[in-house]
């Protein structure tokens, strides 16, 4: 049997569902699912049969019903959360969610409803037809519930209830539109909302001080236009320092609407999409979407994964973006081909780098297309992430329609892209810091402060002096609590300001001083209500709290007013050298390059997060002392 390459495990008329063998459904199922668990293993030998008993009951009363269709395992599509079951029952799309437990958690509830209202929005069979969401507690008896439009039913009732349901259906829907890889669209009305919202709202954590990036954005308007007019492909590349305003820029040209008047109609309609902000670095894109929804929008029409992204159109290869323009954040970071490989794990396609991936993407778009690249600097802090901006120079060499490419970059990047038509344009070098409202010179004490061999102290101190002068302070302490009391008073009377812990991933030792840095107490860390929300909402897990750390992976690219580095003994100074031999060990260290300048660029991340002030926190450990001593020289001021 063939590999499933399609967004669902397993799919058929109810007439087959209820005759075939459970197992052999099972069967399908692994196969498309090959990282399965035990649990989920018997998850499926308990629901299967009494997804097939509901679907005989549906047969039994209504005389469509043999044609009714099931759907296993079905991935939502842009995405990689699968539903349990969906059941195509005539005019009704019904999601199937299983839990094995007597009652469910609000969790499990507020999981299936975004089920229901993904497809809603973002399925085009789904937008005019009932989505009625069920959540079945299998261990639970004679329970039929109703709660915020989710139905609860028990097993021993859920037979009953799809009969009923099927009895209001006289009409059998194509299995075929609703598993069309073009299903994918979004609703028109939300993505009209989405861009009244980003151009109306304050989005004050997102569209800081904007005008400072009109000039890149002019730039970039005007070389979609032409590509657009002359059919060309385009590469655009934005560089800038951490905080410099390139998510920004992206968001801004992604939320468009003059791009609707350009795109070309795709089957003879309209593209609904014609843009996307795509990104790896997933707390920034849950951080994105949470902001934009919490203000009344919805946060994925113009914000997505990359990693799902990659996965959707890299194993259809017929299959053709709607997009004319892809939004690339943080696109030095872009996963190499290894690194690609090893993460999606799809045993029928031979994967590229994300650049090469992305070119041949663009390719496949009629007419013109135009990828916006956005390049930081020194943030490579992910294993396969190391290959750099050099990888875009090389997908383009690589490619067979290499002359129909042009590339517009600042002049610093021209001898990366030889042989390539490539425009300079300085306009597209964002070389000012938003976040810190500052000069490069706070990126200039950073970058010296972790360089090896050490800066002289003298040198860092006057460096440190202009940063003072210019409005932004690093303070230094051994007390946690007194790091804590300081941000508390600092911003008593600014409850929009956000503060918070961060600190290494690689570090052992904070865990004892009331620091929990680790992965076990990091990995369900959800980043936009830490980030967004206020300490005074129920059940609050805000950053303010200053009760749960995020590391380098959950911080980069964001953006707080102030914030408590906890340094560890990942990155310490011994003999005056960076040192890195007491840190976490990486699981695949012989996929490792360059450790220290994994570690390096770990911590400059971290040195970079905040706008106001970053307070460090030195444990009171005697390997710390000389790290301290140093930080203290260099200008950091006790608190």
């Amino acid at each position: 049997m063939e590999f499933n390459v399609g967004h669902y495990g397993y799919q058929s008329v109810f007439d087959k569902f209820v005759s075939i063998e459970t197992s052999e459904i099972i069967s399908q199922l692994k196969k498309f699912v090959p990282d399965y668990s035990d649990g989920q293993f018997t998850a499926w030998k308990e629901s299967i049969p009494m997804l097939k008993s509901s679907a005989n009951q549906a047969i039994l009363i209504n005389h469509h019903g043999k044609r009714f269709h099931s759907i296993l395992e079905y991935q939502i599509p842009m995405e990689f959360r699968r539903i349990d079951a969906v059941f195509l029952l005539g005019n009704h799309v019904l999601v199937i969610e299983f839990k094995g437990k007597a009652s469910p958690l609000q969790s499990d509830l507020d999981q299936a409803s975004a089920y229901g209202r993904d497809l809603r929005n973002y399925h085009a069979k789904c937008h005019d037809v009932p989505v009625k969401v069920v959540v079945i507690p299998t261990r639970s008896n004679n329970i039929l519930d109703e709660q915020s439009n989710i139905t609860i039913c028990s097993p021993d009732r859920f037979d009953k209830w799809v009969a009923e349901l099927s009895n209001q259906n006289n009409c059998v829907m194509d299995v075929n539109d609703f598993l069309d890889d073009e299903a994918y669209q979004p609703l028109p009305s939300l993505i009209k909302a989405a861009r009244d919202l980003f151009v109306q709202s304050p989005l004050p954590r997102i569209k800081t001080a904007s005008a400072a990036t009109d000039p890149c954005i002019d730039s970039i308007n005007k070389v979609i236009l032409s590509a657009s007019r002359l059919n060309r492909r385009k590469l655009i590349l934005v560089t800038g320092v951490p905080g410099s305003g390139k998510t920004l820029v992206g968001l801004r040209i992604a939320h468009e609407k003059y791009l609707d008047d350009i795109a070309k109609e795709r089957n003879g309609k309209p593209t609904r999409s014609p843009a996307v902000f795509l990104s790896g670095n997933g707390p920034l894109v849950e951080v994105l979407q949470y902001e934009l929804k919490r203000t009344g929008g919805d946060g994925k029409a113009f914000v997505r994964d990359v990693k799902s992204y990659v996965n959707r159109y890299s194993n259809k290869p017929n299959l053709i973006p709607s997009e004319h323009v892809l939004i690339y954040d943080e696109a030095q970071r872009a996963w190499d081909a290894k690194r690609v490989g090893e993460k999606h794990k799809h045993p029928t396609t031979i994967f590229k780098s994300e650049p090469e991936h992305f070119i041949e993407f663009a390719e496949r778009i009629p007419g013109w297309c135009t990828i916006i690249a956005l390049i930081g600097s020194g943030q490579e802090i992910h294993i396969g992430e190391e290959g750099g901006v050099s990888q875009w120079s090389e997908a383009i060499n690589h490619s067979s329609q290499k002359n129909n490419w042009d590339v517009h970059g600042p002049n610093s990047l021209s001898d990366l892209f030889e042989g390539i038509n490539y425009l300079p344009d300085d306009n597209l070098t964002l070389d000012v810091s938003l976040r810190s409202h500052l000069s490069l010179r706070v990126h200039d004490f950073v970058g010296s402060l972790i360089s090896n061999p050490i800066s002289p102290e003298n040198i860092l101190n006057d460096i440190h002096k202009e940063v003072e002068k210019d409005g932004f302070a690093f303070r230094i302490t051994r007390d946690l609590l007194e790091a804590k009391s300081y941000m508390q008073n600092r911003y008593a009377d600014n409850p929009d300001a956000r503060f918070g812990l961060i600190a290494s991933s690689r570090d052992k030792i904070l865990n004892q001083f009331g620091v929990m840095n680790d992965w076990q107490n990091t990995k369900n860390i959800r980043v936009g209500p830490w980030y967004s929300d206020s300490e005074r909402q129920d059940n609050s897990k805000s950053c303010r709290l200053m009760k749960e750390c995020v590391t380098e992976f959950s911080c980069q690219g964001l953006e707080l007013d102030g914030a408590i580095l906890c340094w560890g003994s990942d990155f310490i100074l011994k003999n005056r050298k960076w040192d890195i031999s007491l840190m976490r060990k990486y699981k695949n260290g012989s996929d490792i390059r360059d450790p220290w300048a994994l570690r390096s660029n770990a911590y400059r991340v971290l040195l970079t997060r905040a706008r106001d002030v970053t307070v460090i926190f030195l444990p009171p450990d005697n390997i710390l002392d000389e790290t301290y001593d140093y930080l203290i020289n260099a200008g950091f001021k006790k608190i």
